[in-house]
């Protein structure tokens, strides 16, 4: 059923897959890569690669947000999301799964302007603790293209600041995962553009350390620096590209 849902969204965005031989038999996989705008844009197209070329089934950590939502909840149950807690990623990795995480969380997903393929991962360490305390390999990897299919023309701060702010304030709505207002080709219409993933040399865990802060850091800044030279390889790519606009490709 996700194959049927995501054919045409695959057909119109045309997506290049690079390093997929790097990928390893070990288990379990931790898939940690940068979050792109508005989230759903990019990342089932990788998890159906992933099933169809390497019969990898990533379990995606969902932010909790996501799980006080009924119908979508269910949604992304169904498509193997489980609710991003330490307790639900320990199951997982003992149960030897491939699971998928963003660092970045919401606040990666509705960024403001100027922060175009920006990680914003803080000084986050969850992800390293699981992967040492589990000896997970981790496969750092990169999107790139989603955000150039919208520009964003209202940011979550500029929503706090007008009216409607004063609302969600009163609410007491994340201000980290208010959703920017994004203008395409055409109003909500998406521009044409190719997207492009990276899967860089994996990370093994096991024998680097005890799960502590500085073995934690360590692990993460090298991560961090592996999704940021991903980034960086595609970019280049997308800009010489002579396929990364619909109309070559039709």
């Amino acid at each position: 059923m996700a194959m049927r849902l995501l054919a045409p969204w695959r057909r119109f965005t045309d997506p290049l897959f690079l390093g997929m031989e790097r990928i390893p038999d070990d288990r379990p996989l931790l898939f940690v890569g940068n979050h792109t705008l508005l989230g759903v844009l990019d990342a089932p197209l990788m998890v159906a690669e992933l099933y169809e070329q390497k019969r990898i089934f990533l379990r995606s950590l969902g932010d909790h947000a996501h799980f006080k939502v009924p119908v979508w909840r269910e949604l992304l149950a169904r498509f193997g999301t489980v609710d991003g807690t330490r307790e639900n990623c320990a199951r997982l990795m003992e149960d030897g799964e491939a699971i998928l995480v963003f660092p970045g969380g919401g606040r990666e997903v509705a960024k403001r302007k100027g922060e175009k393929y920006q990680l914003l991962w803080k000084e986050r360490l969850g992800f390293a603790r699981m992967a040492l305390r589990h000896g997970a390999t981790i496969v750092p990897f990169a999107a790139v293209g989603a955000e150039d299919v919208y520009d964003v023309v209202l940011d979550a701060d500029d929503i706090m600041a007008s009216p409607l702010g004063t609302i969600l304030k009163k609410l007491d709505v994340r201000e980290d995962v208010i959703m920017p207002l994004v203008r395409g080709a055409v109003g909500p219409f998406p521009r044409r553009e190719r997207f492009y993933f990276s899967f860089r040399a994996p990370v093994p865990t096991r024998g680097l350390g005890h799960e502590n802060d500085v073995a934690a850091g360590k692990l993460r800044d090298h991560v961090r620096t592996e999704v940021e030279a991903g980034i960086a390889e595609l970019l280049a790519v997308q800009a010489e590209d002579p396929r990364r606009r619909g109309r070559p490709r039709v």
